[in-house]
């Protein structure tokens, strides 16, 4: 599949209508906001007002390159049609973000490690190209070899050096199916340990874990192959029969605790396994609406269940964003028993979810090992999801902030698509404000909003009517419902699910 001219032709008008955009901005000295439509963000995000750059129509694929193991891409792209594109010609991405929705784009200007990152890192560090409409206007290109100070240092910053446009995703050969295995352990500490040795496992292709408790979790191996065994079930998580792949994880421990199980699960189905329930947070409106949690119950809401549907009802709701806990922290392993036992004191959240994942070089926005902690060829993202201990905001707030102290006096370092309760001059003490700034003014992206100004928490500003109504139990979570509804059965909710994989 190569470029044609037509699809070239209108890449480009598009990309110089954004261009002319954000210089109109830049010469009235505006700062202003990217919306392309769709956000898989627990972070409260601005909506309203007139300082936006549209990047919707930025949602094709350009090329596959079969020879050389590439895919030229726009940035809203969602995850699922790209797998189906380069499955297409028997390849699949490096790095692919569990939820479907999650766009090329926003996996770049985010930070999304995911269970292969062990070998290559967060997603960012599968790109090798980019083309960029600086905050004057101009448009640029990115690579190792060109400008490779603005490529590194855009990676992960959330787009506050300019407008992504277009992005080359590295590929590899794919295979048919993904052999998973699951391997038992007892503790904290049984988990870590056999999670740090299969990252040096050189024919493992991807890597995560669960924690249901301090004494009960699992190591999930997975290596890609041809072959499906004939004495092992081909298991699939996306129908509404299927189930929910951290509970079939949990059921496969329980019933063989002391047993290494293995199955083969197709390679589509293995990518986005946690779609449904997006990991187990669609748990927690089982329990905010007081409705049973079981097979049935999760099979008859199935058409909820999704991500995409659930962000929906998470956007509308404001819910998370006051109630919900929703943290990635990278560590590094050393540190990862004194940060659960933290979590189990303070708010005794499970599962947890572990993640290896190779640190990107510093200077960076993303993960990397902390000063004084020694040096670390691979840290363990931590994912802590779940409803807090309190209902009060203050409360609500103290609670993160006090896991962001902690994981501070650690060494580690957070994913910012998620809650940020830091300081400002907290914030500067973690991140290397110099070298941001500096970058900032060498390519004229100061009028653009700071990384901290597009992460930070307003907590304290004053509620209108319509979220204090919202914050009524059950008014804000039936709201939620209604739009998820809505999205649901809409046109481009059906438009979407068929042209994905699942």
């Amino acid at each position: 599949m190569s470029v044609t001219k037509e699809v070239r032709k209108q890449h480009d008008e598009t990309v110089e209508k954004i261009s002319t955009t954000v210089l109109k901005f830049y010469e009235r000295g505006e700062k202003f906001r990217i919306h392309h439509g769709s956000t898989n963000s627990t972070r409260q995000t601005a909506t309203k007002g007139k300082h936006f750059v549209n990047t919707g129509p930025l949602s094709n694929i350009l090329e596959v390159d079969k020879t050389r193991q590439t895919c030229l891409v726009e940035p809203n792209v969602p995850m699922d049609h790209l797998v189906i594109s380069t499955l297409a010609y028997g390849l699949v991405p490096l790095v692919v973000m569990e939820f479907p929705g999650i766009t090329v784009g926003g996996g770049f200007s985010g930070t999304s490690a995911e269970s292969s990152s062990f070998k290559y890192g967060v997603f960012d560090r599968t790109i090798s190209y980019i083309e960029m409409v600086l905050a004057n206007g101009d448009i640029t290109h990115c690579s190792e070899d060109d400008n490779a100070d603005l490529f590194h240092g855009a990676a992960g910053a959330m787009g506050t050096f300019g407008v992504v446009t277009l992005l080359e995703v590295q590929l590899r050969p794919a295979k048919s199916y993904v052999q998973t295995s699951y391997h038992p352990v007892t503790s904290v500490a049984d988990a870590v340990r056999t999670m740090r040795d299969f990252t040096a496992d050189t024919s493992i292709d991807y890597l995560d874990g669960i924690l249901f408790s301090k004494n009960q979790g699992a190591i999930i191996v997975g290596r890609l192959s041809d072959i499906s065994k004939e004495d092992e079930r081909v298991r699939t998580f996306s129908k509404a029969k299927d189930p929910w792949f951290y509970l079939h994880v949990q059921e496969m421990i329980r019933n063989q605790p002391n047993t290494i199980s293995t199955e083969s699960i197709p390679l589509a189905e293995y990518l986005f396994r946690y779609d449904r329930g997006a990991f187990w947070a669609a748990r927690w409106a089982f329990d905010y609406f007081k409705t049973p949690f079981n097979s049935l119950t999760r099979r008859l809401l199935d058409g909820l269940m999704h991500t995409r549907v659930l962000y929906k009802a998470q956007d509308a709701s404001s819910l998370s964003a006051t109630q919900y806990i929703a943290q990635d922290l990278s560590l590094p392993f050393t540190q990862i028993g004194e940060l659960i036992e933290h979590s189990i004191q303070y708010h005794n959240i499970w599962p947890l979810w572990l993640c290896p994942l190779k640190p990107t070089p510093h200077p960076t926005i993303n993960p990397f090992p902390a000063s004084g902690h020694g040096a670390s060829d691979m840290l363990l993202n931590v994912g802590i999801w779940g409803p807090a201990p309190t209902k009060r905001r203050d409360e609500f707030v103290g609670i993160n902030r006090d896991l962001e102290d902690k994981l501070m006096v650690l060494g580690g370092m957070k994913a910012l698509y998620a809650h940020t309760f830091y300081t400002e001059s907290e914030f500067w003490k973690i991140y290397d404000r110099e070298w941001y700034n500096a970058l900032r003014e060498k390519y004229g992206a100061t009028s653009l909003l700071s990384v901290y100004d597009k992460v930070k928490g307003d907590f304290d500003v004053k509620k209108d009517i319509r979220d204090r109504v919202l914050d009524v139990r059950p008014l804000g979570g039936a709201y939620g419902v209604l739009k998820a509804i809505r999205y649901r059965y809409s046109g481009e909710y059906r438009q979407i699910r068929r042209d994905s994989p699942l």
